[in-house]
């Protein structure tokens, strides 16, 4: 059995939990949050748990495993490097970190420890998602030309993060989880509206090599919940839509073409076409289930998470990008530039 303590039950920890106690392998022991009404609530939903307004009783629990932090970025360094240094596995909610030096940190210490280090980039375990990259890795598609990513909603506005921190790091580990690159510069244009210190509305691009380019709209301010990706290509085109129950994904035969050669401007014309639509059957299972099986799997068996540190990293390296890239006025920012910086 794998023992494991939760630090946060606010917004997204009771899900954690939730998973956590349902699972064979895993005993859900301990949970830590300053908030005394919620731990009473977690309390009356598992009585077996134990709660604690301090979450040192956490990482410094000897019969403790494993720590999964669901708190305030600017937490996560500070919890993450004091229970790897404690001994324990970590799984920290995404963005890992705030900025890079912090999440570099924590990828230092997980090394030194020899311990699992996890991000939770939930949608990388989402089976629409994973089909979504058996797709365009088959080459149905074929060249990818560019990605279009729409994450809106009203709210949940959060305090000490703009909408691209929280919504668009899910779009970006989902688009450099598909291409398998990271991009050479990102350029981002926020503004703010409600709080005058936090953007709530912005549209990110990432452009990659190969003439490839991803575009990222994000906002706490839309009237409709929207959770869409576009994703064209020269043969087809595919979009998924996390919003609709069944039917995800939807494949688009379309596309155009350019003639090989023409002698005069009249014998010149694209040539369009449009064929079948195909909508794949996707396996529906609770996304976070898979990811948290997944970080017990190589707690048990010691094999490297999918969304590793170094994966949360370079999620962490775009959106600094684009964080850098709004304060000044929506330029393009070399996101090696960046390591630059630091080193």
């Amino acid at each position: 059995m794998i023992r494991i303590g939760v630090i946060g039950c606010g917004y997204w920890g009771p899900n954690i939990i939730r998973n956590f106690v349902q699972m064979p392998r895993v005993e859900m022991r301990k949970v830590a949050d300053l908030n005394v009404e919620q731990l009473n609530h977690i309390k009356c939903l598992y009585p077996t748990v134990e709660t604690t307004i301090d979450y040192k009783e956490i990482v410094t629990d000897p019969e403790i495993d494993a720590v999964a932090i669901a708190t305030p970025v600017h937490t996560h360094k500070r919890l993450a490097v004091e229970a790897l240094e404690n001994g324990k596995h970590v799984f920290v909610e995404k963005p890992m970190a705030g900025c890079i030096a912090d999440a570099e940190a924590m990828v230092e210490t997980a090394k030194k420890h020899e311990l699992q280090l996890m991000v939770g980039h939930t949608f990388e375990y989402h089976a629409a998602v994973r089909k979504m990259k058996e797709i365009i890795d088959s080459g149905l598609l074929g060249d990818i030309y560019y990605i279009n990513c729409q994450r809106l909603n009203l709210g949940i506005f959060q305090k000490d993060i703009n909408v691209v921190w929280d919504l668009a790091s899910h779009d970006i580990s989902v688009v450099l989880m598909l291409l398998e690159k990271e991009p050479n510069q990102v350029m981002s244009i926020g503004t703010s509206h409600i709080n005058p210190s936090v953007e709530d509305v912005a549209t990110t691009t990432l452009e990659f090599n190969n003439n490839i380019i991803a575009f990222i709209q994000t906002s706490w301010l839309d009237p409709n919940k929207v959770r869409k990706m576009t994703v064209v290509g020269s043969k087809k085109m595919l979009v998924y839509d996390d919003i609709q129950a069944n039917e995800k994904i939807w494949i688009y035969d379309k596309g155009v073409e350019v003639p090989e050669r023409y002698d005069t401007f009249g014998e010149f014309n694209y040539s369009y076409h449009y064929g079948d639509i195909i909508i794949p059957r996707i396996e529906n299972k609770e996304p976070l289930r898979s990811e948290l099986s997944h970080f017990i799997d190589c707690i048990e068996n010691g094999s490297r998470p999918i969304t590793d540190g170094n994966n949360g990293l370079r999620v962490v390296k775009v959106l600094e990008a684009a964080q850098r890239s709004i304060a000044q006025g929506g330029v393009n920012v070399r996101v090696n530039s960046l390591f630059e910086h630091y080193n």
